[in-house]
This record gives C-alpha cells, structure tokens and sequence, in this order.
C-alpha cells in the first residue's frame, strides 16, 4: 500500500513539474498529425486527371471535413480537458463499451499510419544514399529510427512540441521560396487543365482524406495542455490555417509554372518540380524537408496515440500499467506498445496501409459526430468554455456534409479492406469482455479511481472548481459498474458481467 501512495504522490509530483503545451508546439503537433507539409499531396493531381480537381479539392475539403471536424475536437477537447480524447467523448455519450472500441480503432490505426514514416524517411534518402535500397542497410536503419524517435517521445512532450515547431519551420521553407520564384513563371491558364478519363476517384478522395483528416488526434492529450479551453481553439484555428496554405502554395506554384503531365505527379515530384523552378540546391533542400517532416509525423502521431492509451488506463479501460509515468512525465508503457505496434506494421505496402487507416478512421469519426450531437441533447448544460455557436439543428447540419464523405471514402474501399477492418473491430469486441474477466478475476490492477482529473490540471480558476468539474466528473456515472453491465447485456455481450 505503501509503494502504491509513492507512486500515486510521483505521478502527481511528475505532472506539475513537467511544463504543459503553449498554443505554438500544438499548432505544430496538430500540423503534423494532419499534415506534416505538401509531401504525397503529388499524386492527387495524377489521380484528379490534373491540377483543377486538386486545387478544387484541397479549397473545398476544408471547409466540408476539415472545419467541422476542427470545430467539434475544439468544443469536445475543452469540454472534456484530460487525456484519452475521443474516447472520453464517446464513453459519456454512449458508454464505456463503444468508448472502448473507438479507441481500439483510432489507436490501431494511428498505429498503422505511424508504420508509414520510417519507410517514407529512408525512400527519400535513398535517392542520395542507394545503400538503403538493401534490406542489409534497410532493416537496421528502420530499427534505428524507430528506437530514436521512440526514445525522443520518451523524454517529454515538450520537447516533441517544440522539436514540432522546428521541423515544421524547416519543412515548410524550401516550399516558400519555390513559391516565390515561381511567380514570373506562372500560367493561371494551366489551374484548369483536367481530364476526366484519366480521373481515378477512389485514389483522389483517399488521397484527400487522408491529407486533411486526424484533427481530432490531439485531443489525446489535451490534459498535457496549459489552459485549454483558450489554447485549443487557438491552434485549431492556426493549423487549418497552416496546413491548407502548405497544400495549395506549392501546388499553385508547381502547376501554374510547368506543363508537366499529370502522370507525372506522383510522391516524391516536389523534388523534382523544385530542381526544374530553383535548381538542384532546391531539389535537394525539398528531399531533406521531406525526409525530416516524416520525422515530424512520427513523433506527433506516437505522442497522440500513446496518450491515448493513458488516458483509457486513467479511466479504467486498459490496465493501470499504462498509465505509468516515466520521471519525464511521459507513459512509458503506452509508448513502448504503440512503438512495437510500428515495427510489426511496417512491412505493409503505402496503399495497404492508407485505405485500412482511412477505413478504422471513418468509423471512429462517424461515432464521434454521434456522440458530439446526442451530448448536445443528453448533457445540455455541461460546461463548455468553447462552444460551437450552433444550435442542436445547426450543429446537425454541420457535421452531415463530413458524415456523407466519410460513408463515401467507406464505399470506395476494396473487398480486402472491408475484411481486414472487420476482423479488427471483431478483435475490439471480444477484447472488452476479456479485459473486464481480466478485472473480475484481479489479474492485473485497473486504476478506475483515476479518473477524476487533479484540479491542478484544469485550467479554470479555483473559485468555479464545481462547474468546471462537470466535465470530469461527467464520466463517472457511465463508467459506473452498474450501467457497465446493463450496456453490455444490451449490446448482447452474454456472459460479461459488470467491472465490479
């Protein structure tokens, strides 16, 4: 009992000394978990027939998925100021059950994602570096990046925000100088070439969804934060802001200077679009950007997702063991899983890999406009410090336009896809159960008494403690062992019984 106090008394210890996130590393986290930069943004004028249909997209995607979905993580983050994020959101909505299934689907595929990275690092060395065209080269090379940024994430948070902002900066650079030379070359006429028989539609809106979708990833950690209710819509704002001027300047500039076929803009073209608008030191100034943003994305996506695990540890989902904290503040535990998760993944194929994530990702959102909605309805008066001015039909009407893309983006997945995803939500419905057995029968501790958050973590002055802890306090009721056991009798789970 005794060693159990110590470690309850660090946790807490290591939780204030560690400094929060200020607006500018999240705007460059979030960046980077949307976006990271223009890099594989190339294959959308390829796949659109030619430059109109990727300008077009990259103008209108944002304001039918991306601003909406910007709006609802801004009012649920602040709603609900701790970690875990969505899951949270749905737990109160719908209960612990299907909270638990969109954070087994959101965590598997940002897993999946992260997989992506290391492999994308090492193509774009590879065409300086032709060793690591050899497995003998290769295999060791992605081990070491991975335990590198793995160790990087270890170390704090704000270390990743603030080496976020540095990269982002970095990455974001060779493209505005493009832009600006650009400018005497530019043929405004050469924005409306298209041809539609050479249009492939699934790999346009997938190409386009997934460079403008996981704003919702870093309300995962929105109890790492400093004062979220301000800062979150803040680097909301700032990142939509960010991320589509890093998809159309260097589009803009690219098309309108050459008349290169569409076929021809496939990932890693920006390099060449680069050396034929500023030279070789262009070209190659764009490939180390390209190389260091996929380190960017690494480490946004490892932090979200390995906070997120926290946060279902926190409110008792997964074991207490994941909510161990190293002296830097950091969950040990949930980096090492989501890590290793990268590994066993990353023999997958980019566009394997793109359609599943895209898949688990469109289920998870469909629940979080849901559950965004009935809290609406359900919770009228939870405390909301950011609230959508939009009344129940408006914000109705607001999240149907990225609810009809997202049933669409499903549409379009192959018969592959639907099974691999299938099994996955299969693994995510029995896995609940096991997990309550595993609590019945004490074979591991669940720490649900953590899930009132520390009032040195809400970032609303102590005189209005008692509203402002309607948003953590909210949960319990849900995760109460009694409405635990009546969900899952009503989701015919038989055989489950209640946590406790």
């Amino acid at each position: 009992m005794g060693e159990e106090g110590m470690v309850s008394d660090d946790k807490s210890t290591v939780v204030k000394a560690n400094p929060k996130l200020t607006v500018l590393p999240l705007i460059a986290l979030i960046f980077y978990e949307v976006s990271g930069g223009p890099f594989g943004v190339e294959d959308s004028v390829r796949a659109g027939g030619g430059p109109l249909l990727s300008l077009l997209g990259f103008l209108i995607f944002p304001l039918i998925w991306s601003i909406p979905e910007a709006l609802v993580t801004a009012e649920l983050a602040t709603s609900f100021p701790e970690n875990g994020g969505y899951v949270i959101w749905i737990s109160s909505a719908f209960g612990p059950f299907w909270g638990f299934q969109e954070g087994f689907w959101k965590w598997f595929s940002g897993v999946m994602d992260n997989a992506l990275y290391p492999v994308l690092f090492l193509d774009y060395l590879k065409h300086s570096f032709p060793i690591f065209n050899n497995l003998i080269a290769r295999i060791p090379a992605l081990l070491g990046i991975t335990v590198s940024l793995t160790y990087l994430n270890y170390r704090g948070l704000h270390i990743v925000g603030f080496s976020a902002v540095s990269l982002a900066a970095f990455s974001l650079f060779p493209f505005l100088v493009m832009g600006i030379l650009s400018i005497p070359r530019i043929k405004p006429k050469q924005w409306l070439v298209v041809d539609f028989k050479k249009v492939e539609w699934r790999g346009y809106f997938n190409s386009m969804f997934w460079n403008l979708n996981y704003w919702d990833k870093a309300s995962t950690l929105a109890g790492e934060v400093e004062n979220p209710s301000k800062t979150f819509p803040k680097a909301l704002l700032g990142a939509v802001v960010l991320v589509v001027s890093s998809y159309l300047i260097p589009l803009l500039a690219g098309t309108g200077a050459l008349n290169s076929s569409s076929s021809e803009w496939t990932d890693g073209y920006f390099a060449e679009v680069g050396m034929l608008i500023g030279g070789f030191w262009l070209k190659w100034w764009i490939q180390a950007a390209a190389a260091m943003s996929n380190l960017g994305l690494f480490e946004a996506e490892m932090s979200g997702d390995a906070f997120q695990l926290l946060g279902m540890s926190e409110m008792g989902m997964l074991p207490a063991i994941f909510a161990s904290r190293s002296k830097y503040g950091t969950p040990t535990v949930s980096i090492l899983c989501s890590a290793t998760g990268v590994i066993f993944l990353s023999w997958m194929s980019f566009q394997e890999i793109l359609e599943f994530l895209n898949f688990l990702y469109s289920i998870g959102m469909l629940l979080e406009f849901a559950a965004f909605i009935k809290l609406r309805v359900k919770k009228p008066d939870l405390h909301r410090p950011y609230r959508v001015p939009l009344q129940t039909f408006g914000v109705t009407m607001l999240c149907l336009p990225p609810a009809l893309l997202l049933v669409l983006v499903m549409c379009l997945a192959s018969v592959k896809t639907f099974v691999v995803s299938g099994m996955v939500i299969i693994v995510g419905i029995f896995l609940y159960p096991a997990l309550v057995h595993a609590k019945n029968r004490k074979w591991t501790q669940f720490d649900i008494e953590q899930l009132v958050v520390p009032s040195n973590n809400l970032d609303v002055p102590q005189p209005h403690q008692e509203v402002t802890d309607e948003a953590s306090v909210s949960l319990l009721p849900v995760l109460d062992p009694l409405e635990i056991g009546r969900e899952l009798s009503e989701t015919s789970m038989e055989g489950v019984q209640k946590l406790e």
